[in-house]
């Protein structure tokens, strides 16, 4: 209070109304990875909000190789003998991933960088990124799309415990801070479920048994729209009739500033610019035979991309978030830029994914008529257990956690007294019942929706108090997915 020495009048301001509780954001995935440029040459996390963003900061995807194609001559032009074959799959994923991600309802995220390209992918490299988002308080989700460059074409158990290490690293971050959650792709994911196929039984053996309740798995991989992404001017091309150095689909002429002075390295530059222009058009099958350079680059542009789900899934999420809220389960949503899942699952082969002894749930993607390609689940890897069984009450649980614990820090060496307990509660009680009418917590009263208990002789004792503990009991009670919708018929007699 102030000292009053001058008579006169003095108003007084007194707050009478509980500070509020501003929600925390609930879909900012990070995507750890390999990129072809980088801010920095340290492992940091940056944050973008479209693709546009992401090229300029980290550049393009990754030019995939093509093998040497064939042509001969046939008159006055030339005709393809052996076409391109598609790559096994992508050098690098991220880049693919993110555009799912964006054009999956994906706004912001944070982007890792771990390497540049070249040299393959290292999986100690990776765990450096995933130890880097601990710095990162906002992100909320984890994807890791090149894990599964770690993988080779035929896995064994080190592999595979390579793989699946960098994701029980994940499990493990989001279990100590409490406000993140991973999303897993499981490796093999275009092979078909069979008794014979050990995909599935691998990752529930290979990810372990802790911190489950913080992830969840997806199954099968993707069919997309996306293409591969080559350098037309590193696209050989072979042929008896064709010059015999640098022939290549596509050389750009258009800037010349581009292309070598000494493509042949023989020390030997060029007299001019028409000399340039001649030598590089005389070994490019777009100005050679430009019909021919039209079939070549349809087939090329027709290799679609085979991705693992986590970059769609995630843009699911932050698509569900936005419009609905993160109690509302990330599920019965298609897909855009998808073509169809890779394997095509029946109710039958469900059961076994979604419901598990281990209870390690794999959530299925599906197709059904006249819906398109539909994520099909919506249950963490804690499927055994009946608080966190489902990922919106996991993911809403850390949602209201953080967003209480971040804004009753103001509390923080205030008086432990009643005048504290009061306001601590109202802030509380205000910020719940908010979520309740949005439509996150059961019940038809907020009563029924959740309870903020508060006080000595209720949550704190004498000693607590000396300590300087200050103790709120917190209950929720969540709404749940109704993942089982039952109708039942019967027959009824006729009464006239």
């Amino acid at each position: 209070m102030r000292n009053y020495k001058t008579p006169g009048v003095y108003p007084e301001e007194i707050s009478t109304l509980p500070p509020s509780v501003a929600p925390v954001e609930t879909a900012i995935p990070a995507f750890i990875g390999y990129t072809e440029k980088r801010p920095s040459n340290s492992i940091e996390a940056y944050r973008i909000s479209s693709m546009t963003e992401y090229q300029a900061l980290f550049g393009g995807p990754f030019s995939e190789p093509f093998p040497n194609i064939e042509v001969s001559k046939a008159g006055e032009f030339f005709e393809v003998q052996q076409l391109p074959l598609a790559p096994a799959r992508p050098t690098y994923w991220m880049y693919y991933q993110l555009k799912m991600f964006f054009a999956n309802g994906g706004s912001s995220c944070y982007i890792v960088p771990v390497k540049l390209y070249g040299g393959g992918v290292d999986r100690t490299e990776l765990e450096k990124g995933i130890n880097a988002l601990k710095k990162e308080d906002e992100p909320t989700l984890i994807v890791i799309p090149d894990a599964i460059g770690v993988l080779p074409p035929n896995p064994n158990d080190i592999s595979l415990s390579n793989f699946y290490g960098l994701y029980k690293n994940a499990l493990a971050q989001c279990a100590e801070m409490k406000d993140r959650f991973t999303i897993i792709d499981i490796h093999k994911g275009t092979e078909e479920l069979s008794a014979t196929n050990p995909t599935i039984a691998d990752f529930r053996t290979k990810i372990g048994s802790n911190f489950l309740n913080y992830g969840a798995a997806y199954f099968p991989w993707l069919f997309t729209t996306l293409s591969y992404y080559y350098d037309e001017s590193q696209v050989p091309v072979g042929g008896a009739d064709l010059p015999e150095i640098d022939t290549k689909l596509k050389y750009d002429t258009s800037d010349l500033s581009v292309l070598s002075d000494d493509p042949e390295e023989d020390g030997t530059p060029f007299p001019d610019e028409d000399a340039k222009r001649n030598y590089y058009e005389n070994r490019s099958l777009y100005h050679l035979d430009n019909g021919s350079y039209r079939r070549i680059k349809a087939e090329l542009d027709a290799f679609n991309i085979t991705l693992p789900p986590s970059g769609a899934i995630a843009g699911i999420y932050a698509q569900v978030d936005s419009t609905r809220g993160v109690f509302k389960a990330p599920a019965n949503v298609s897909l855009n830029n998808v073509i169809r899942p890779a394997v095509k699952i029946n109710n039958e082969q469900q059961e076994g994914l979604n419901v598990h002894p281990t209870g390690k749930s794999v959530n299925a993607i599906r197709t059904f008529t006249g819906k398109g390609v539909i994520v099909w689940g919506a249950r963490t890897l804690d499927g055994n257990s009946n608080e966190w069984r489902y990922i919106p009450v996991r993911r809403l649980f850390l949602f209201i956690e953080e967003s209480i614990s971040k804004s009753i820090d103001r509390f923080v060496f205030e008086p432990n007294d009643e005048g504290t307990w009061v306001k601590v509660k109202g802030t509380i009680e205000n910020f719940l019942s908010d979520q309740w009418r949005a439509g996150a917590l059961a019940g038809s009263t907020t009563k029924q929706a959740f309870f903020v208990n508060i006080g000595l002789g209720v949550t704190m004792t004498p000693q607590d108090i000396l300590e300087g503990r200050l103790i709120v009991d917190v209950g929720l009670a969540a709404v749940r997915p109704a993942e089982f919708i039952v109708l039942r018929f019967s027959h009824k007699l006729q009464e006239a």
